[in-house]
């Protein structure tokens, strides 16, 4: 087990100090979906998630906090990253909690040495966060893929050994959309029994308010981006991976406010789909994912009394990745 996965100082909220109301009631076991093409016809089932658990003291309590006291159910661990422990023993305390791989290639630190890795990371053992750079040299140059290969082997085995159930796999920054970090995430997540992962398909406008602007930009990006989400869609239905039906939050990162959060549920189409978040408390010590605004902007969207009145009255089942099935 990597050194940033020992036990240490916790942070987070403890039982002791839940006083928020009671948890919208969670789906018995799970939402299993043995026959999507009749079941989800009148469904609308949601994966109210969080990335970037793991990064800071922050993230972790934000996490935390969000789960016990609003309607957060998932999370995404990032398994080298600084206050990670601390994200396993939350994890723990709250077994509730679905929690999955947020797998780094990017843009925060590997779980491997910097001598063992040393096209993938700078002294300190950073990963590059130059995404170009980083993305050709995955694609093209076999000694690189080698020792990507052998960064994603260990933080899957970083996951395996805090002994969670892993409920999902996606990546920092969406690099699995590369194409060789999906077919290693593929082959290698096959030794380690992945059964779900992020698909980035979110329909252009389903989260744009009422009059604001900004609708034909988001339809382009959609519209650029659609023949790559269809070869990554085809890519992980054929090695039998559950997704869902789509995903929201990629246009909105750092302003999924709750109304914003209200809008998106009261217009949801039938089907499976994954909201994700980034919340984090403003008094523990960071970094934040996003301006700390922002963070908690999105934890205060996850709290929000008016959001579990809509879920209440609309019948929205709530789950974690493991309840979808192929």
């Amino acid at each position: 087990m990597p050194a940033e996965l020992k036990a240490g100082a916790v942070r987070c909220i403890s039982p002791s100090q839940n006083h928020g109301p009671a948890r919208f009631p969670f789906v018995p076991e799970c939402m299993t979906i043995r026959h999507p093409l009749v079941e989800t016809r009148s469904l609308k089932q949601v994966i109210f998630k969080a990335d970037d658990f793991g990064l800071s003291p922050a993230v972790n309590a934000g996490i935390e906090l969000a789960h016990r006291e609003g309607v957060l159910d998932a999370a995404s661990l990032m398994v080298g990253a600084a206050a990670a422990a601390e994200a396993v023993v939350c994890a723990k305390r709250n077994p509730g909690l679905k929690v999955g791989l947020h797998l780094v290639v990017v843009a925060n630190r590997a779980v491997l040495p910097p001598a063992a890795i040393p096209d993938l990371v700078d002294a300190s053992g950073e990963l590059s966060r130059d995404f170009a750079r980083a993305g050709f040299r995955y694609f093209f140059l076999p000694r690189v893929r080698r020792q990507l290969a052998a960064e994603i082997r260990a933080q899957f085995e970083a996951f395996k050994a805090t002994g969670l159930p892993l409920d999902h796999v996606d990546a920092h920054h969406h690099l699995h959309l590369h194409p060789t970090v999906l077919g290693l995430l593929l082959q290698i997540g096959r030794d380690y029994g992945v059964k779900a992962v992020r698909l980035p398909a979110e329909p252009a406008l389903l989260s744009q308010l009422p009059g604001e602007g900004g609708g034909l930009a988001r339809q382009l990006v959609g519209a650029l981006l659609k023949p790559w989400i269809t070869l990554v869609k085809w890519r992980l239905r054929r090695a039998g991976i559950a997704t869902t039906d789509r995903v929201i939050g990629l246009h909105d990162t750092g302003r999924m406010s709750a109304t914003r959060l209200r809008h998106i549920l009261r217009t949801l189409p039938v089907g499976t789909s994954e909201i994700f978040f980034h919340p984090a408390v403003s008094d523990a010590p960071g970094p934040w994912p996003l301006a700390v605004a922002a963070s908690r902007t999105e934890l205060d969207a996850l709290l929000d009394g008016e959001v579990r009145q809509i879920l209440e009255a609309s019948g929205i089942r709530r789950g974690g990745f493991c309840d979808l099935q192929t």
